[in-house]
């Protein structure tokens, strides 16, 4: 079940805009978010995961064809609202 969970994480991070997003402003929340949606990861999958270079899925998601892409409805540039009320 675990490589299938790495498998679908890694699709998601290829195809998914607002994912890779949120992965690489917290990639431990956002692991942990996925965890808590019934995706299950060893610590080790975790851990390499996390080791992984944000760049690679940027890469493979500039090379996937654009339909199979999930777009973001939010704008790639400045604050979200919310991450205005938090403190730095």
């Amino acid at each position: 079940m675990s490589q299938k969970s790495v498998e679908l994480i890694f699709g998601r991070l290829a195809t998914d805009e607002e994912l890779r997003r949120e992965f690489r402003r917290d990639p431990q929340g956002t692991l942990a978010k996925l965890a808590a949606c019934g995706v299950e990861l060893t610590k080790a999958e975790c851990d390499a995961l996390l080791a992984t270079n944000g760049a690679l899925f940027e890469r493979l998601a500039e090379t996937i064809d654009p339909r199979l892409q999930k777009a973001s409805l939010r704008p790639s540039a400045g604050p979200r609202p919310d991450d205005e009320r938090r403190p730095s």
